[in-house]
């Protein structure tokens, strides 16, 4: 050991039990996700499942804040633990994703499968970048933000997005487009 280190500043290492790191273990095969829970749901061009793995636990505050992986995926959580971030996924084919909406918080996305368009801002600000797997983009907090499966010739195929989020129970909003967008589709199918 490093003369020049003293033992009484060292921070105590834990001892974790096999029963204590399996409520911190989540097989992804195992994960059940949920395609409903957020303003958008239920538009044809949003279809997407999301899987809540950590954290997101329901936003408190305002109803027009929803869990950034929909109300439904925040009671279910793979590791229940609140430790400052959250980490799901996205499973959808392409041609679909969520509808332009912002964070309270940071949101990293990270293809695993397929490419993946991200955009941001909206009207003619509208800007975006393509990103491949393992290609990583990180949105500070309150820009307009909206992520789609743009994989070509596998119209079939679900693909896999990483979706990183600062915060304990950050929140979501969708813009004014979105939502109007989300009414003209409620109206036309009364």
């Amino acid at each position: 050991m490093n003369k020049d280190i003293d033992d009484k500043n060292l921070p105590e290492i834990r001892t974790l039990s096999r029963n204590q790191m399996d409520k911190r273990i989540a097989i992804f095969k195992d994960q059940k996700g949920s395609k409903l829970g957020l303003p958008d749901s239920k538009l044809p061009e949003c279809t997407r499942e999301l899987i809540n793995i950590i954290g997101f636990q329901p936003p408190k505050g305002d109803s027009k804040h929803v869990s950034p992986l929909g109300n439904d995926n925040a009671q279910i959580p793979a590791i229940n633990i609140s430790e400052g971030f959250n980490l799901g996924f996205c499973r959808c084919k392409p041609g679909k994703g969520p509808l332009m909406h912002n964070h309270d918080t940071n949101e990293t996305f990270m293809p695993i499968s397929g490419k993946w368009r991200c955009e941001w801002n909206e009207g003619k600000e509208i800007d975006y970048v393509d990103l491949g797997p393992c290609d990583v983009i990180s949105f500070p907090p309150g820009s307009a933000r909206r992520f789609m499966n743009i994989t070509q010739g596998e119209d079939d195929v679900d693909h896999l997005l990483l979706v990183v989020i600062a915060g304990d129970a950050p929140k979501a909003e969708f813009t004014n487009n979105a939502y109007s967008r989300i009414k003209e589709f409620e109206s036309s199918n009364v």
